[in-house]
């Protein structure tokens, strides 16, 4: 029996604060400061949720096993790089395991009834990790663990992943992209960082036509984004008819993101919500995880999550 079905749960834990990116990082401890301020906003409406640490055989659901073993035996005194973008500091082996694990905690909620919907505030991001690999401030891929997890120990059997952060999340497409029990949907600045992500790009094999990317041009606006929902993603997520939806939640494609060029204003990410709401209620018993991802400036980051746990609501 559902409880709660009102509120919102919300993964957050001190860890994540920890994770030390280096001076100037945009991915900053900062980044988790603005989205508490909006969740303080509503607080009446949410369910905190602790985050716990990813074991090893989870983490192995998506990760190679010797990829997994070099993050686990990594302690370095200092900050190091696992590329040219992304940071790893004495504390971000707990970050990233607490990141997945927290993914986890709310799958295990959200499906369990506690709640049905959850927004996971955590770092470092995940959509660029894939099977073997740190890449773009990423070190696990989050929110491929927690549709791994539902597919594979919680008895779903068809998630959707839309994706809206400005940059296309390449490592969630490669991980499942022979697959068809996985729909995964970006729309994204293109040609951008990290250069994949053209139309073309649709799956292989038994995964062909469950990757559906829509590239998007620089300086494009709740209009154009509004477009795409309505004539390619919300009829896809309707065909597939998905069992749990999963957001990879980035807001760089804010109007007033630093690294971005997109002009969305930060009203649109809670009809974004709102519009993914719709099809989660019809087809997912209302089960809905949203994963925070981009989101450069502060301010625009604060309003644009505000509206989109708003978005949770209508």
């Amino acid at each position: 029996m559902r409880i709660d079905t009102d509120k919102i749960g919300i993964v957050t834990d001190p860890a994540f604060l920890l994770h030390d990116t280096g001076p100037g990082h945009p991915e900053s401890p900062d980044r988790l400061k603005a989205v508490e301020e909006a969740i303080n906003e509503i607080s009446d409406d949410i369910v905190r949720i602790k985050a716990r640490e990813a074991s090893r055989e989870e983490l192995l659901l998506v990760h190679r096993l010797e990829y997994v073993e070099r993050i686990l035996s990594l302690n370095p005194g200092g900050l190091i790089m696992l590329d040219a973008d992304t940071s790893f500091s004495p504390h971000t082996k707990q970050a990233a395991l607490k990141a997945v694990g927290g993914v986890l905690e709310a799958v295990d909620r959200v499906i369990s009834g506690d709640f049905s919907k959850a927004f996971c505030s955590v770092r470092p991001p995940g959509h660029h990790a894939d099977t073997g690999r740190a890449m773009g401030f990423c070190v696990f891929n989050n929110i491929a663990m927690g549709a791994a997890y539902a597919l594979t120990k919680r008895d779903i059997q068809r998630v959707a992943i839309i994706d809206w952060d400005l940059h296309h999340g390449n490592g969630t497409q490669d991980i499942f992209y022979d697959r068809d029990d996985v729909l995964y949907i970006s729309l994204h600045q293109y040609p951008y960082y990290p250069g994949s992500g053209s139309a073309d790009e649709r799956g292989i094999g038994r995964g062909a036509g469950y990757t559906i990317n829509v590239p998007m041009a620089a300086g494009s606006t709740d209009r154009d984004y509004r477009e795409a929902f309505t004539a390619i993603i919300i009829p896809a997520l309707m065909g597939f008819r998905p069992q749990m939806l999963f957001i990879s939640a980035g807001f760089d494609a804010h109007r007033d993101d630093p690294l971005g060029g997109m002009n969305l204003s930060s009203e649109f990410f809670g009809e974004m919500t709102a519009m993914l709401k719709k099809v989660a209620d019809q087809f997912c018993d209302g089960r809905m995880i949203s994963v925070l991802e981009g989101g450069y400036s502060l301010s625009a980051l604060k309003e644009s999550a505000l509206f989109h746990l708003r978005g949770f609501c209508k």
